[in-house]
């Protein structure tokens, strides 16, 4: 039997603020501290799936609704991904593209959407449908043009009222799922893509989806993917970075970006060691109790640094929020991955239930006792959908929320004030958590010592240097 033909789709991740990250799906959307962009995975895969499509990253190519509107006449079916501070933005785009072409089907995607589906469909004329939970053959399903009420998965309008199909089951062979890189090779510009801590040009994808964990401020297994780790087969993953490896070759690293890549200690030891026959560098976001074994089997084929969000080094917030690390652990991986030579990009979030400013303190000298290469120092992103968000609504600890988690420059307000601990504290302690971790006379002194060593990465580090005191400075100004 023939594949049934596809109606000409536009996979789009909408224009919004200058340099506003939209594309940051596992911890939240916003403007980072210097210019990093991660690549559209989700809707990708999508691209991947659908055949004839075309897909669109706006933020990263600096491209404005009116230069992309021009599009409108040319496709069928237009499928929008969205955040929760943009999707009001991203129904604008919607209503544009629907004033251009009053036929084109269009439809939204992302965690905001599947949280509270009938609100969004519902959110204008232009939408005709919203896609819940694992979307990626929901999408092709709809390009193939099926009927909307024999497709799960899908909530749309009858009568100006939501419909809802049942739910789609996740999915269980990750190996149906089409390779990404084609996609990037294809359609997009991965010297777009930047990150603080990788070498550039990077080139992320995930393996699987899902994350044993039960962090309550982590969005996407609470929302799409859930809890169950399921991932492609060595053989699979081990064919596009081949596939990968040979068509980039300007690529200088490789990240994985599934939320815990090491929850599965076989599967990424032996996907390791097949990445070590490719030769390629890589690195991965992991939890900071990885045994040193494994460790030393990653370093060996190929990884040179880790993503770890350590949170907080109070032991009772971490408890609070589920994180299941203990500290000791957490010290003994890091002291492990030091020796072994694994770069740490550590991350820290400031705010989280039981804040105080004694934790605060003591987080950021744990965070100069462990002493990541980099860090990242976030406050909470509190997204419809997660446990975190629902207990700071019951709580009444929630001061802003929807588009006013972000500042109008897209950086993240401070949207958590508890009795004992304001909104505005909380802010604060983010810039002086980067001033005291940096500029300590070591940190400065490493620093400069990779500048001395690499003119590449001297410019870089400046370049970066400049856009992290511009951050700074405009969050002094947003407070």
């Amino acid at each position: 039997m023939s594949k049934p033909s596809c109606k000409k789709t536009l996979f789009l991740n909408p224009p919004s603020y200058e340099g506003f990250d939209g594309g940051a799906g596992a911890r939240y959307q916003c403007k980072r501290e210097v210019k990093s962009f991660w690549y559209p995975t989700w809707l990708a895969q999508l691209a991947a799936l659908v055949e004839g499509s075309k897909l669109i990253d706006a933020p990263p190519r600096g491209l404005k609704l009116p230069e992309l509107l021009p599009l409108a006449k040319e496709y069928e079916l237009l499928v929008l991904y969205t955040s929760t501070p943009t999707f009001p933005n991203d129904v604008r785009v919607a209503e544009a593209f629907k004033a251009e072409n009053t036929g084109l089907i269009i439809g939204i995607c992302g965690a905001h959407v599947a949280n509270d589906p009938e609100r969004a469909v519902l959110a204008s004329p232009a939408i005709d449908f919203i896609c819940r939970k694992e979307f990626d053959f929901t999408v092709r399903e709809v390009a193939e043009g099926r009927p909307f009420a024999e497709i799960d998965g899908l909530t749309y309008k009858v009568n100006g009222k939501a419909v809802h199909t049942k739910d789609r089951a996740l999915i269980e062979d990750m190996d149906q799922l089409s390779w990404v890189t084609p996609v990037y090779r294809r359609d997009l510009h991965i010297e777009d893509y930047y990150n603080g801590y990788m070498l550039h040009p990077y080139l992320s994808l995930y393996t699987g989806r899902g994350c044993k964990s039960r962090c309550t401020y982590c969005l996407w297994p609470q929302t799409i993917s859930g809890h169950n780790y399921r991932v492609r087969s060595v053989q699979n993953i081990a064919a596009e970075m081949k596939w990968a490896r040979d068509n980039f070759p300007e690529v200088k690293e490789f990240f994985f970006d599934d939320d815990t890549l090491t929850d599965n200690i076989p599967q990424v030891e032996a996907l390791a060691v097949e990445l070590g026959k490719l030769g390629i560098t890589w690195s991965c976001n992991t939890k900071a109790n990885v045994p040193r074994k494994t460790l030393e089997i990653l370093k060996a084929n190929g990884l040179r640094l880790l993503l770890v969000g350590y949170e907080s080094g109070n032991r009772q917030i971490l408890l609070n929020i589920k994180k299941g690390i203990r500290l000791d652990k957490a010290r003994e991986f890091t002291r492990d991955c030091h020796d072994l030579g694994i770069l740490i990009h550590g991350c820290f979030i400031l705010g989280l239930p039981g804040e105080t400013k004694e934790t605060i303190e003591e987080t950021l000298k744990y965070a100069i006792e462990i002493n990541p290469k980099t860090i990242q120092v976030s406050l909470p992103a509190t997204y419809p959908g997660t446990f975190l968000y629902k207990q700071m609504k019951e709580n009444n600890w929630l001061q802003r929320e929807g588009t006013e988690l972000l500042s109008e420059h897209g950086t993240q307000h401070a949207v958590v004030n508890y009795p004992h601990l304001s909104s505005t504290e909380i802010f604060a302690a983010v810039d002086s958590f980067y001033k005291r971790f940096y500029f300590r006379p070591s940190k400065m002194a490493a620093l400069t010592l990779d500048m001395l060593k690499s003119p590449t990465v001297m410019k870089r580090q400046l370049r970066e240097g400049v856009e992290f005191f511009k951050f700074l400075w405009g969050r002094e100004n947003a407070a």
